[in-house]
């Protein structure tokens, strides 16, 4: 299953350290494999010494410096290794050998092959490997009792959580909440409500009202296509009829794309460009400069200055459009620990201090994100609160289920990104069907 294409790779790679807070290029697997070997870079033991090797993208330089400055994630490592007494060896994805791979082919092989002990997985590595049981069932763990239910629902495959995050990642819509007022326009809740914002900011001489890019147009159709699913009270039932058959993909995406394409032909996206434009890098320019109103990212760009983070005019950060108002979409990342690890007890030891309330409060505070227990709350910027706001309301739609047979961000941006590129909704909504019916047949 896959489908990261060679020409994402170069991307992906500048962005790594970002991505895998949640990011949604490193959302996205391998389509290619390659038959090169994977090193195991961890630095060999001795004697007694408890040793428990991770995998991801990040870089430790030093592990035994006292006084060096740690990202939040280095933070809640050193807890469990000063608690513990083990050593946590970085194997990370950033290393040369790894360059012509993407993050996730390089994961995939790793479990697959027992190298390491535990590993930073992506949504769709997550789904993959848990239902190959090759992760192992994490729901005993004492942290477990404290997630939000969200959390859970993304990362259950067969009754067995497989992975933990330390970090819920929501995607909003950023708006210049002063070119709303100066046009008297109320923010959006519905598709038609945006609509007739677009067309207001187009009449008035705004050339491109949203500004998009290759990546991220799939938490549009996300909002609408599943609003109902995952506010409705019916969510379990509604995922099964999914995954059997009873119900069709299709069908629920097909708002969503009617949606862009509508947008597409009124000129408020402009596709040619969104075709060929990375994250931040293609459209962030023109929002900054106030010369598009709207545009759509992640949870973290509010808070880094080399995205949104210092904007020169009052931003919000609000939900997409539904039929039930503001949507946040949130995928999830998480901490998974192979079923053959060879440290396994040391390994649910570390992610147990990693993932416990103690730890999520140190991470969250660090990153300022929103943290997977219901018990850590962090007071985020003013420009997020309409999102967190709706977030702590638990109402949401997730952007990857690993309890779904189809994988939905990835194959949702490619296909929207078909749509960009001139397919029509039923040339797309065809490929749903395919990739169902491919589901199905496993």
């Amino acid at each position: 299953m896959g489908f990261m294409k060679k020409s994402k790779r170069n991307h992906l790679k500048r962005i790594m350290m970002v991505c895998v807070t949640g990011v949604a290029l490193l959302m996205m697997a391998a389509c290619e494999n390659s038959e090169d070997s994977i090193l195991n870079l961890a630095k060999p033991t001795k004697g007694n010494e408890r040793i428990v090797n991770m995998f991801s993208p990040m870089e430790k330089i030093d592990p035994n410096a006292e006084n060096m400055a740690r990202s939040a994630a280095d933070k809640t490592i050193r807890m469990a290794e000063e608690k513990l007494g083990v050593t946590v060896n970085y194997i990370t994805y950033t290393a040369e050998n790894y360059q012509d791979k993407t993050y996730d082919e390089v994961t995939l092989e790793r479990v697959r092959n027992n190298m390491d002990d535990f590993y930073l997985l992506n949504p769709d590595t997550i789904r993959l490997l848990g239902e190959e049981g090759k992760l192992m069932d994490l729901s005993n763990l004492d942290c477990v009792k404290n997630l939000r239910d969200v959390v859970k629902t993304a990362n259950t495959i067969n009754g067995k959580l497989v992975a933990i995050p330390q970090e819920v990642v929501a995607y909003g819509l950023f708006v210049n909440k002063d070119m709303f007022d100066q046009y008297q326009l109320k923010l959006p809740n519905t598709p038609e409500e945006f609509l007739e914002c677009c067309r207001v900011f187009k009449e008035n001489g705004i050339e491109t009202p949203v500004g998009a890019n290759r990546w991220w147009l799939e938490t549009f159709v996300l909002a609408q296509a599943y609003a109902d699913l995952y506010n409705g009270g019916n969510t379990e039932a509604e995922i099964e009829a999914l995954n059997n058959g009873e119900k069709k993909y299709s069908d629920y995406m097909r708002p969503g794309f009617e949606f862009l394409r509508e947008l597409i032909e009124r000129g408020y996206i402009d596709a040619k460009k969104a075709y060929v434009s990375e994250a931040i890098e293609g459209e962030g320019a023109d929002f900054l400069a106030q010369k598009t109103p709207i545009v759509m990212a992640y949870w973290g760009a509010a808070n880094s200055d080399t995205a949104y983070g210092n904007p020169n005019f009052n931003m919000l950060v609000i939900g997409f459009p539904s039929s039930r108002g503001q949507m946040p979409v949130m995928p999830m990342t998480g901490y998974g620990i192979g079923t053959n690890a060879e440290h396994a007890q040391d390994a649910i030891e570390v992610l147990e201090v990693m993932t416990s309330d103690e730890a999520l409060k140190v991470y969250a505070e660090t990153n300022k994100v929103i943290s997977p227990s219901k018990n850590v709350k962090v007071d985020c910027i003013p420009a997020l609160k309409p999102l967190n706001d709706k977030i702590e309301e638990n109402v949401y739609v997730l952007g990857a289920n690993a309890g779904m047979k189809v994988e939905q961000w990835g194959n949702t941006c490619l296909i929207v990104r078909k749509l960009l590129n001139g397919a029509t909704v039923d040339e797309c909504m065809a490929e749903f069907d395919r990739l169902q019916e491919e589901s199905l047949a496993e």
